[in-house]
């Protein structure tokens, strides 16, 4: 990690750093959404959901940072900025992989993160930040909610969730409805550099993942050390059909401590 200290060290000496807080203000302002809730979440609580921050062990931090890098590179040599984030089956980790990658790309300069919970029969990423889930995605989808009611700043710079809500039975008549597509589209093109994570169900679970897949530029599959198979990898590759997958994150592997 030592070459890449000395390179973010180069980099800060050459470029002016007032000139770029200042660009940083204007993306923070233009995300900013005039009645968006904040809630200030505890550190305790961060760390026991497993959420990372910059008092995280280094060794873990750094792990999630280097995701970070990967995967940006790749979607702005692209011109992607949506990212679905899934997995073959049920708990392989991919909601708190979506999480903590959302986390970790607000900590860079000049990057706004809007990170939304597409799982909406089994919604999840509420409970990592301790936030209230009474409304949500579901909401705007079915009740016409404006969306500023219902994004959630958790007291993270950068970062916006957008919740599902309660649960919804038949959920992936939703996530294939006109305002959903026309809403994946506002966020494609209305803030550029904003980079839009949904987590979504597992992709053999649920039709969900299959119907609102194309309209994300890319998915990041999420495996589980030692239980997902490769066929499972292979299958769920198939059925994401012509969706860039960008790669595979290796989950829970015991040997990395």
């Amino acid at each position: 990690m030592e070459y890449i200290e000395k390179a973010v060290r180069k980099i800060r000496s050459e470029v002016d750093i007032p000139a770029i807080n200042q660009e940083r203000e204007k993306a923070q302002e233009a995300i900013r959404y005039t009645q968006t809730r904040i809630f200030q979440v505890r550190a305790e609580v961060l760390a026991r959901n497993r959420i990372v921050t910059n008092d995280s062990p280094t060794e873990w931090l750094d792990t999630y940072k280097l995701l970070r890098t990967q995967i940006i590179h790749k979607m702005e040599k692209n011109g992607w900025n949506t990212l679905a984030v899934t997995s073959p089956g049920h708990n392989e980790g991919k909601s708190l992989t979506a999480a903590n990658l959302a986390v970790c790309m607000a900590m860079e300069f000049n990057r706004t993160v809007l990170l939304v919970d597409a799982n909406l029969q089994h919604p999840t990423l509420h409970q990592f930040f301790d936030l209230p889930a009474e409304k949500g995605l579901r909401d705007y989808l079915l009740d016409n909610v404006e969306l500023s009611e219902l994004l959630i700043n958790p007291s993270i710079p950068d970062l916006v969730i957008l919740p599902a809500g309660q649960a919804v039975p038949h959920s992936s008549e939703l996530l294939r409805s006109p305002s959903m597509v026309q809403l994946v589209d506002e966020f494609k093109h209305r803030y550029p550099e904003r980079i839009v994570i949904f987590d979504l169900p597992a992709v053999m679970s649920k039709a969900d993942t299959l119907a609102f897949a194309p309209y994300v530029d890319a998915v990041l599959l999420v495996a589980e050390a030692g239980r997902t198979s490769r066929k499972s990898l292979e299958q769920a590759m198939g059925y994401l059909g012509e969706t860039p997958v960008l790669g595979t994150v290796l989950n829970k592997n015991r040997s990395n401590g």
